[in-house]
């Protein structure tokens, strides 16, 4: 069986505060094939974008990656020396951020900006360059590219300043794609063109995407695997058919019962009492049980190990490791 494009094990990236590291990621693993597309789904706070940002070596300081490992096509991603890291972000893996506005430098035309992005990799004329922004620009279905290479950020609207982030990321081609929150702030239409577009990159690329989100609409379209986090831990993880339709964690039974949809219009919907704590307040043994409805008493003591359900389905809950063995 071939090396996945992506391998996380025992991922752990902290912060410091007040003289102490605090884990923001803690103990993260899981693996991303050629052509797949596996989701890291949670609420705002869990510790996805970090994840991300570690996976490329891009925390910004004074956080660092503490422990675990990353390979990313075979590279031991965390030992790389620095010109080697920056050689392998946009030719192995790309990213993209999930503000675009912020992302493009707003005093720059967007196609100097890709241009540029290719040049800062290959050796090629400024003119070569322009001719295959031009073409990805047409890739990702941004009209007239021709003439939206001249334009300003300020001048697309939210949706084809998105097309051009993912046009500046497929750019050299990577074997991974990272899409941090690709949707957030589209309207319907604009999200589900983008959606598609990701779609045509894994189907005829065999691009590898780590679809990072909190939008189960967006996990339930595109997703083929669904890691759920919280508070910087996987708490269940699974083929999109045993995640979505058979979960099992407190968590993402939670998350889905909180989802709308049209056979409870009217209802009103479920809330998970409480708030993601902050890293520092995480508790002892199992993160979620301050919002847990089927909290155990032993779930103040320890973290608990992986319940497989099969193969591909696993949870950590105490709860549901007991009605298990019952």
């Amino acid at each position: 069986m071939s090396e996945p494009v992506l391998s996380v094990r025992d991922l752990v990236t902290s912060f410091p505060q007040d003289g102490e590291l605090f884990p923001v990621v803690s103990g993260v693993g899981f693996d991303v094939a050629a052509g797949e597309v596996v989701a890291l789904v949670g609420e705002s706070g869990c510790g996805k974008s970090v994840t991300a940002l570690s996976i490329l070596r891009l925390v910004p300081r004074p956080g660092r990656v503490a422990a675990g490992s990353v390979r990313l096509c075979g590279k031991d991603v965390l030992s790389l020396p620095v010109d080697a890291m920056r050689r392998v972000r946009g030719s192995d893996a790309a990213m993209i951020f999930q503000e675009p506005m912020t992302s493009l430098n707003p005093v720059v035309r967007v196609g100097a900006q890709v241009v540029e992005a290719i040049r800062l990799h290959e050796r090629v004329s400024a003119a070569e360059a322009r001719r295959r922004t031009i073409a990805l620009f047409e890739s990702v279905r941004i009209p007239d590219a021709s003439e939206r290479v001249d334009s300003y950020p300020h001048q697309l609207s939210g949706g084809l300043k998105q097309r051009v982030m993912i046009a500046m990321a497929l750019a050299l081609r990577p074997k991974l794609l990272i899409a941090d929150e690709p949707t957030t702030a589209l309207d319907v239409m604009i999200q589900a063109q983008i959606l598609d577009l990701l779609r045509e990159l894994r189907d005829q690329l065999g691009t590898a995407i780590l679809l990072i989100t909190h939008d189960l609409g967006v996990v339930n379209e595109l997703a083929d695997r669904i890691a759920v986090m919280y508070a910087g831990r996987i708490v269940e993880e699974g083929t999109r058919e045993e995640v979505l339709g058979r979960p099992a964690h407190p968590y993402t039974q939670g998350l889905l019962a909180a989802m709308p949809s049209r056979g409870r219009r009217g209802e009103r919907l479920a809330e998970i009492a409480g708030v993601v704590p902050s890293p520092r307040e995480w508790p002892r043994g199992c993160p979620f049980q301050s919002r847990c409805a089927r909290v155990l008493p032993a779930c103040a003591e320890a973290m608990p190990g992986p319940t497989p359900f099969s193969p591909t389905h696993a949870v950590r809950c105490l709860a549901v490791a007991e009605e298990a063995r019952a």
